[in-house]
């Protein structure tokens, strides 16, 4: 299958099994099979209509043309089949520079949500500049605690959220630059 063409909007980066890219428009189909995976939106805010993906959607393009990052498209390499979004985000009022994933239920448990977060946290750190990366990650969502434990982040305490989300508990996780550089290390052996 022909790699996906390069997103006018920002990089595309490779993984061994991944391609990381801004939004295009035929993405806007995993958009909406990803906010109907009762099991990918388990921890954020549950299934969601088309109307409410559309406009996520267009969100992340939009915030990668107003400030040069945000989520990635992950594309599975094999299948050329879209799998998920991962990558920058820092909205209004939140509380850090996040690294954020989310893939739809058939791909969990693959080391995909992995593999992809640390590209973007190399992207973050290296090409935007980033001192510090949060993930802000519900209390009872263990896999996703999971994957910031297998990148060295760290459970720094209890977090507020901006609206909708400021009544939802929530957990921030992260690292600096420098514990970066070292648990990447790490995760190549």
């Amino acid at each position: 299958m022909p790699l996906p063409l390069t997103s006018p909007l920002g990089p595309t980066i490779e993984t061994a099994r991944l391609i990381l890219r801004p939004p295009l428009r035929e993405d806007f189909d995993g958009f909406c099979a990803f906010f109907a995976d009762a099991e990918s939106m388990r921890h954020l805010g549950g299934v969601q209509s088309p109307a409410v993906a559309w406009r996520a959607y267009t969100s992340v393009a939009g915030a990668w043309h107003l400030d040069g990052a945000h989520m990635f498209s992950v594309i599975e390499k094999e299948s050329g089949q879209w799998i998920g979004r991962i990558g920058a985000l820092y909205p209004w009022d939140w509380p850090g520079r996040e690294v954020g994933w989310g893939l739809l239920s058939p791909y969990f448990g693959k080391g995909y949500a992995i593999e992809a977060a640390a590209a973007s946290m190399d992207y973050v750190f290296d090409a935007l500049g980033w001192d510090r990366v949060i993930h802000s990650i519900a209390p009872d969502n263990l896999p996703s605690a999971a994957v910031a434990t297998k990148l060295g982040s760290y459970n720094q305490g209890a977090g507020k959220l901006p609206d909708p989300y400021a009544d939802k508990p929530v957990d921030i996780w992260g690292q600096t630059r420098e514990e970066w550089a070292q648990n990447r290390l790490r995760l190549k052996t």
